[in-house]
């Protein structure tokens, strides 16, 4: 792993050849928005961060145990046998690096020189040998979770589930397109909260498309290279900053000048 800490971490610098990383998260800011992706890369301006989801962090930690408990004996999850899936968690002496936030599974896309790389929560294996990339999720509605919407965020999930496949795939890995999202939803109607939180487990299937990724890595090399693009129309962080810098400047025209006088 020593041989990626030479890749810089700084802004990019247009015409550079160092390898440039790129993370699962900046792929998907991109798609979200160019601009703001060209300001978190080029200036290290990015976006407002919300505060941090401990327990969802806390649920996923669990999680990673529960099955990992079972890649050492081989067994299947109740959640795989009660959705009739034929797979079992694998034990691949890579998983550890590819769950890292900071190294997760990496690949070198030479004709643009960038480094991408993404962090999976789990991998599983079905008989046909092909490798399952799968993510957790966790929340609390009142409804059943067992599908996912036309929501963005739910269209976030599955760009995430893309470029792990894609990632893999670049790995060597035969990489199933069946996608799977373990959802945990919080039960809000116990009569007591003893402590406790009681969570109904999900197993959501896709067939996952991840085709689009390489030319999206191309047109984020061409970004990186060229001029602040445009607000894009649906960013409310563009609409956000454009409305404020605005307001700020009429603002500062129509306030009158006040004389200060030193004493």
């Amino acid at each position: 792993m020593n041989e990626w800490r030479k890749f810089r971490t700084a802004p990019y610098q247009p015409g550079q050849r160092v390898p440039y990383k790129v993370s699962r998260s900046k792929i998907d800011l991109f798609v979200q928005c160019p601009r703001c992706f060209w300001l978190d890369t080029r200036l290290k301006i990015s976006r407002p961060k919300g505060p941090p989801f401990t327990l969802n962090s806390a649920v996923d930690q669990l999680l990673k145990q529960e099955f990992d408990a079972l890649r050492k004996t081989g067994k299947q999850h109740h959640l795989q046998v009660e959705y009739d899936i034929d797979a079992k968690p694998v034990d691949h002496d890579k998983l550890n690096v590819w769950r890292h936030n900071f190294t997760g599974v990496q690949y070198l896309h030479e004709p643009t020189s960038l480094l991408v790389f993404g962090a999976i929560d789990d991998l599983w294996q079905n008989s046909k040998g092909e490798y399952i990339v799968l993510d957790y999720k966790s929340t609390s509605k009142v409804e059943k979770i067992d599908k996912l919407g036309n929501e963005k965020w739910h269209d976030q999930y599955r760009r995430q589930l893309a470029v792990y496949q894609w990632l893999l795939r670049q790995n060597g890995l035969k990489v199933s397109n069946t996608g799977y999202w373990v959802y945990c939803n919080a039960i809000k109607n116990n009569k007591i909260f003893d402590k406790k939180l009681e969570f109904e487990l999900t197993l959501i299937a896709e067939k996952i498309d991840d085709k689009w990724v390489e030319p999206t890595i191309k047109k984020i090399k061409s970004c990186l290279e060229d001029d602040i693009p445009k607000e894009a129309a649906d960013c409310e962080h563009c609409a956000y900053a454009k409305s404020r810098t605005k307001l700020t400047l009429e603002a500062l025209q129509s306030k009158p000048k006040k004389l200060y006088i030193d004493t």
